[in-house]
């Protein structure tokens, strides 16, 4: 369970870091070998999927779509699913990349207990990794939000192809999630999905929007994760959003170590014992590298 704010233990003190940060990577691996990693968009963006923050933390866009405008509106549905439709395919085309084939491997060796991301594209388990926790779930499956029915989104992609064909041959940026940049356009024609089982059901992402929250279960299963290990690796996330935070901020309470693989500004930058910054499909294809 999650220690209150006033158990925070200093975080270990990183002795004077080698001449090259992958050596007190390796170190600090081989110090603490039963790690807990989380991951951030940033272990995905070389694969073709967007992230939204920039170096220093900021949004690069307009933030994503709210839970409550997404069930309380039709129209943002509508917003929604026709730039969906679009987008989606940057996900539905994307492939493991170097960070996440590496991730595996280190499972594979026993050095990594659980793998929490916070990422919704499933390409940890695509590459190998087995100990992975979905923290805001996974984005090619949909739920009716009215009767609880599931579905491959890919085939409610396809309905949505059939019924609103003039949009397939739209191109736009692509952004995070498998959103696109369809802004300017006239949605109140797109004919969005309805729910064959109980008729008015909302269809919905089976992931965690923003303003909604994680599910209680998925949180403690992540919490019991990080008490069981060593140490925390953070790979690829700024940790901006509480959702993923808390769990740097657990670690430092009880006194565990923690590393961060990242380019630029985090939220936590003040909690880790070591900080690599630099890109992390090069940091973690060295690290397994021999010598």
């Amino acid at each position: 369970m999650p220690l209150p704010d006033h158990a925070f233990a200093a975080p270990e003190v990183a002795s004077p870091a080698p001449a090259a940060p992958l050596a007190a990577l390796r170190a600090f691996i081989e110090r603490h070998p039963r790690l807990m990693v989380l991951t951030g968009a940033g272990v995905s963006t070389g694969c073709g999927i967007p992230d939204y923050r920039d170096a220093s933390g900021a949004w690069k866009r307009s933030p994503p779509v709210r839970h409550q405008a997404f069930m309380a509106s039709p129209a943002t549905r509508q917003r929604y699913w026709a730039r969906s439709l679009i987008g989606f395919r940057a996900i539905q085309q994307a492939r493991p990349g170097p960070a996440h084939r590496a991730l595996a491997a280190l499972e594979a060796r026993g050095r990594v207990t659980a793998l929490v991301t916070q990422n919704v594209d499933g390409l940890h388990q695509r590459a190998g990794s087995r100990r992975v926790i979905d923290l805001h779930g996974r984005a090619e499956i949909v739920r009716c939000m009215g009767c609880g029915a599931q579905r491959m989104r890919h085939d409610l992609h396809a309905e949505l192809a059939g019924a609103n064909p003039h949009w397939l041959s739209l191109e736009a940026k692509v952004g995070p999630d498998g959103d696109a940049d369809l802004d300017g356009l006239d949605f109140s024609t797109f004919r969005g999905p309805a729910c064959p089982r109980c008729g008015d059901g909302i269809w919905k992402p089976d992931v965690v929007f923003f303003g909604d929250s994680v599910p209680r279960a998925r949180v403690a299963a992540a919490f019991a994760a990080l008490e069981a290990a060593d140490a925390l690796l953070v790979v690829g996330s700024s940790l901006m959003v509480q959702s993923g935070y808390r769990f740097a901020r657990q670690a430092a309470r009880a006194g565990q170590p923690i590393a961060c693989i990242n380019r630029g500004r985090t939220r936590a930058d003040d909690l880790y014992a070591l900080k690599v910054d630099a890109p992390v499909d090069a940091t973690l294809t060295d690290l397994l590298a021999p010598g």
